[in-house]
């Protein structure tokens, strides 16, 4: 493995990463293709900026010209994180997730084909599986989809599974459960509650907080997927969980706690159409061939994910002061009810 072309490598994923794939012995030189929007920085990629073997280049996976030029110059092995990916915003903006997710798929897969990549792993997400009220899902179970970015994600992974069928091109994807830990764009429900409760502003739960999730770190995920990378069989998708499943309510009560707020902060808001009550899946496949194991206790995590928001303000004050919040689409704009006590919600 002696180039690595990594779409995505300035977002939360992919930037942790690139600064683990940069550190390996066999690996000569990385190539960050990051289209730079909203959520992707190219300060998330820290240290790996001065390394000699990092190459950044600002482009769209949508742009074929872009990533024919990039095939060419020779990576051997291509891992996909880019695209869009936040539920709450694909309600409103379905045809940008279907066309970067989509069509950004396919405009990689193809110049992958043409210029003959060794490997190419394709990231997605547990969402494709849509709900499970009981279970695990396994590689084999069906897509069923049910939120826009999720049909966008499980599209996208057909496209990359029809590459290797039709094409022989060598892929694997990954689908890993809720990713959670350091740089993560304040959207997301860790990032966004913690970058509001270190300010003691209010935050917002869904319902009465019953949408269970497995929480997994990224740096674990990061370890699964360089697995796949390195001994993941073409045409095999592997499951990547292995976290801590918790309601989103008790997921508010680590964070209060850790933040040292009370559930005075916390007001629910009705539920988002199609809010998926409950995602799981079996990942004992990774595990099994791959020797894939999640080290992060999700205790220590959290601890970890807070202290980095609560010792880093400027990557996301100027965010809160641009009125960031976990709201509905605009389609479904709740009245807000406040809680009296944790039992409330």
């Amino acid at each position: 493995m002696k180039h690595v072309l990594v779409t995505g490598g300035a977002g939360f994923i992919g930037s942790h990463f690139v600064k683990r794939i940069i550190q390996t012995e066999d690996v000569a030189r990385v190539t960050v293709l990051d289209a730079l929007t909203y959520a992707g920085h190219i300060e998330n990629l820290g240290m790996a900026l001065l390394s000699d073997k990092l190459r950044f280049v600002r482009g769209d996976i949508r742009d074929a010209t872009v990533v024919d030029n990039l095939m060419a110059s020779g990576p051997t092995a291509v891992v996909h994180f880019a695209a869009e990916s936040h539920v709450d915003r694909s309600y409103d903006a379905a045809d940008a997730f279907l066309s970067t997710n989509v069509l950004g798929t396919r405009v990689l897969v193809a110049a992958a084909h043409r210029h003959g990549v060794d490997k190419f792993v394709h990231v997605s997400t547990d969402e494709v599986y849509g709900p499970l009220l009981e279970g695990a899902a396994t590689e084999d179970s069906p897509l069923r989809p049910s939120v826009p970015y999720a049909v966008s994600k499980a599209a996208a992974d057909l496209v990359a599974l029809g590459a290797h069928q039709t094409l022989g091109l060598p892929l694997c994807v990954t689908r890993s459960s809720n990713n959670y830990g350091p740089y993560q764009y304040p959207e997301k429900i860790i990032p966004l509650f913690v970058t509001r409760l270190l300010r003691e502003a209010p935050v917002t739960l869904h319902d009465r907080g019953q949408h269970v999730r497995n929480w997994l770190h990224v740096e674990d995920n990061c370890a699964g997927i360089e697995a796949v990378l390195r001994g993941g069989e073409p045409g095999e998708i592997y499951n990547l969980g292995g976290g801590t499943d918790l309601s989103s309510k008790e997921l508010t009560g680590h964070l209060l706690n850790i933040c040292g707020a009370t559930w005075d902060a916390v007001t629910c808001i009705p539920d988002r159409p199609s809010n998926d009550v409950r995602y799981a899946i079996d990942w004992s496949k990774a595990r099994n061939h791959l020797g894939y194991r999640p080290t992060h206790r999700l205790e220590d995590g959290l601890a970890e994910t807070v202290e980095w928001y609560r010792r880093n303000p400027d990557r996301w004050a100027p965010l809160a002061r641009g009125g960031l919040r976990h709201t509905a689409p605009s389609a479904f704009r709740p009245t807000l009810a406040p809680l009296e006590n944790d039992r409330a919600c």
